[in-house]
């Protein structure tokens, strides 16, 4: 069964940095777009960062840009993202995607998710 792992959560002061990892179980996601989402409670889930199969291109949420920096080796299975400068109002669950048709803000855009690690920024 198909499965992206997440990890990397945590609990972290404002201003503190984290760095999210994502691992696909097969191979095949070597050639998908990665994407990571988040949920806090009460909210609907919002587009954080993607970046395609290459690692060419890459795209953010507004309210990450020039904060959070997504990575990956060509066309590995592996995504990662440095969250620096954390702020109270980016705590929420954090989900890992992927998408066969290209990197994608909109939630419709990806085929597989994983389960989801807490972020979690105190004041």
């Amino acid at each position: 069964q198909v499965q992206l792992v997440e990890s990397g959560g945590g609990l972290v002061q404002a201003g503190g940095s984290l760095r999210l990892s994502c691992v696909a179980s097969e191979r095949t996601f070597s050639r998908y777009a990665m994407g990571w989402f988040r949920q806090a409670p009460g909210k609907e889930r919002e587009f954080v960062a993607a970046i395609s199969w290459s690692g060419a291109t890459k795209y953010y949420g507004d309210s990450v840009k020039g904060r959070f920096f997504i990575s990956r080796v060509y066309a590995r299975t592996k995504v990662d993202m440095q969250m620096n400068s954390l702020k109270p109002e980016d705590t929420a669950v954090y989900y890992c995607a992927a998408s066969r048709s290209g990197p994608d803000e909109r939630i419709v855009g990806y085929d597989y998710w994983g389960q989801g690690t807490q972020v979690t920024v105190s004041s």
